[in-house]
C-alpha cells in the first residue's frame, strides 16, 4: 500500500472511532472514483472498521464502527481513540 494513504486511513478510522456512523454517511464522505485512493477498502481489509446492522429511525441500516484493532492503530499512531 502507498504510504501517502496512511494519513487518510488514520483520519477515516479516527472519524468513525469518534462516533459510529451510518454506511451512507461514510460513503458520502469517503467514496472516491480514483482507483489509487483505496482508503475505505484498506481500512476494512486491515480490520479497522466493522459493519453492523441496526435500527435507525425505524428502518434497518448498516452502521460502521471502529474495531479494537482500529482503535489500537489510532493509539499506535498518536491519535486518541
Amino acid at each position: 500500500m502507498a504510504d501517502h494513504l496512511e494519513p487518510l486511513i488514520l483520519d477515516l478510522v479516527e472519524w468513525i472511532a469518534d462516533e459510529p456512523r451510518p454506511y451512507e454517511d461514510v460513503m458520502d464522505a469517503w467514496r472516491t472514483s480514483c482507483p489509487r485512493m483505496t482508503v475505505w477498502e484498506d481500512a476494512v481489509d486491515r480490520g479497522y472498521l466493522t459493519r453492523d446492522k441496526a435500527r435507525c429511525d425505524g428502518r434497518l441500516t448498516t452502521i460502521i464502527s471502529a474495531t479494537l484493532a482500529g482503535r489500537a492503530y489510532l493509539n499506535q499512531n498518536g491519535r486518541c481513540a
